[in-house]
């Protein structure tokens, strides 16, 4: 048994150098699955993807996709990538187990909740307000840099940190706090600002919108007080305003008190979110 990759057309390339290709996987030159990888959109050229790899079900079981996965990292070298990523759906073991196999290792999760019809009511003293200009400023000022320093710390390089923070708000954000679907509050309790969320409407993959938590933060002095579950509580209350009944989020792996807090409020796991150094 021989198996390897034939492209089934050529390189796609973007102005920015960008790349993209789709190969089939063969066993002794006939196709036994499929494999697409590409430079990293989110995290600049410098990073790869593998954002599908199939073997037919009468094929599998016989290390095909482990080679077929290997020589895709093998071509993303070649085009200079030092990381790939790979996302798995919760419930496919069978991924899960080929990429352990193969030294990924898991850096972020999405989850998601199902919204009852009223959000939970925020405690005594503490009430949810729209963000002004003034305190959006002031947060815009370190986000990128705030955002960018998250993911050099989960082991990404400088460089593909700060290429995914700004085109990240820069995508999201065109129009600062007036971009329509956004929605920026804080938190105040006693008259005091102690947090901050960011919600907005996001189309799914499947081509469904639901409400989306980029950012949610409580402030240090005020850390330990149950502040973070008002601020979430808050954010379902944005959503459902919004005639939306399902929030979203993402949440590094190594963040252990943002993921228990997440599944005490009824966020279940919807992705796994996989990557290794090349």
């Amino acid at each position: 048994m021989t198996t390897t990759l034939r492209p089934t057309g050529p390189i796609e390339q973007g102005a920015d150098g960008a790349r993209a290709r789709a190969y089939d996987v063969c066993d002794n030159g006939r196709p036994v699955g499929a494999v697409g990888i590409a430079t990293d959109p989110e995290f600049g050229t410098s990073a790869g993807v593998v954002h599908s790899l199939h073997i037919e079900e009468a094929d599998r079981r016989r290390g095909r996709g482990t080679i077929a996965a290997l020589a895709a990292e093998e071509v993303l070298r070649g085009w200079g990538c030092n990381r790939v990523r790979l996302v798995v759906p919760v419930g496919d073991a069978a991924a899960l187990g080929l990429a352990a196999v193969l030294g990924y290792t898991e850096r972020s999760r999405n989850m998601l909740k199902t919204l009852r019809r009223t959000a939970p009511a925020l405690p005594d003293g503490v009430t949810g307000r729209p963000m002004t200009e003034p305190e959006f400023a002031e947060w815009a000022v370190t986000s990128v840099e705030t955002y960018a320093r998250s993911w050099a710390e989960r082991g990404v390089t400088d460089e593909q940190a700060r290429y995914k923070a700004e085109a990240d708000h820069g995508r999201l954000l065109p129009d600062g706090l007036a971009t329509p679907g956004m929605y920026f509050h804080v938190l105040v309790s006693d008259e005091a600002v102690v947090g901050h969320v960011w919600v907005a409407r996001h189309r799914t993959p499947e081509d469904e919108d639901i409400g989306y938590v980029f950012d949610v933060e409580v402030r240090e002095a005020h850390r330990g007080r149950g502040f973070g579950r008002a601020l979430m509580h808050l954010a379902e209350d944005i959503t459902l305003d919004a005639a939306l009944d399902r929030l979203g989020l993402h949440v590094f792996a190594s963040n252990t008190p943002a993921l228990r807090l997440y599944e005490s409020l009824g966020y279940v796991t919807t992705r796994y979110n996989l990557a290794k150094a090349l």
